[in-house]
């Protein structure tokens, strides 16, 4: 059975960090695309950047240069780290996984594995 648990959300100070934690159980990350997903109150869910599994990287240009999504396959678990939070960057985070990254980063429709979500706070 495919489960995805999400932990390190958290709430921080605008110019903080934090790091989100995805661990899989099921199926094995190395031969999947992780990816993480942010949803807002009363917003759409956005994609914030996937992982292939060979290695390549995508992120919203939200994020770009300041969000790192990582894996660690020996422990069959992705990360987010998160640099320089913005009160922008609130909002509920999810990681999801697929055998390979859609054709357009942020499809989240394309992801049918989920986590329950892990709370991110950032306040001015």
């Amino acid at each position: 059975q495919v489960q995805l648990v999400e932990s390190g959300g958290g709430s921080v100070q605008a110019g903080g960090s934090l790091r989100l934690s995805c661990a899989a159980r099921g199926f094995p990350m190395d031969a999947h695309c992780m990816a993480w997903f942010r949803q807002a109150p009363g917003k759409e869910r956005e994609g914030v950047a996937d992982l292939e599994s060979d290695g390549r990287t995508r992120y919203s240009d939200s994020v770009k240069g300041r969000f790192t999504i990582s894996k660690d396959n020996a422990k069959n678990t992705a990360y987010l780290q998160m640099n320089s939070l913005k009160p922008e960057d609130t909002g509920m985070y999810y990681c999801a996984a697929r055998i390979i990254c859609p054709t357009t980063m942020g499809a989240h429709t394309e992801f049918g594995a989920w986590g329950q979500g892990t709370q991110v706070t950032v306040s001015s």
